[in-house]
């Protein structure tokens, strides 16, 4: 059974930082790539950052420079490391993979920022 849990998430003022992890368990970690998404009140989920079985990573254009995804194999665990935080990347933040043609997420954690 595939699961993915998120912690990490908070309250955070502008311009601080916060680490988000995602565990998985029930899928051979090292194989897949992950993603990290996030749904805003009011607006569609979004992709954040993803990082591939290379560790290679894409961010939205909205996160680029502030954002690194990275990825521990033995942990089977993927972090999002956020750093200059913005009110506007208040929202729920999702881990995501894509096992054997399903998509599977966490429960998901909550960050704010705000003053």
């Amino acid at each position: 059974q595939v699961q993915l849990v998120e912690s990490g998430g908070g309250l955070v003022q502008p311009g601080g930082s916060l680490r988000l992890s995602c565990k998985a368990s029930g899928i051979l970690f090292r194989l897949y790539a992950m993603g990290w998404y996030r749904q805003a009140p009011g607006k569609q989920r979004e992709l954040v950052a993803a990082i591939t079985t290379g560790s290679d990573t894409n961010y939205a254009d909205s996160v680029k420079g502030r954002f690194t995804i990275s990825r521990d194999n033995v942990k089977n665990t993927v972090y999002l490391q956020m750093n200059s935080l913005k009110p506007e990347d208040t929202g729920v933040y999702y881990c995501n993979v894509d096992y054997r043609g399903v998509n599977y997420w966490g429960r998901g954690t909550q960050v704010t920022v705000s003053s």
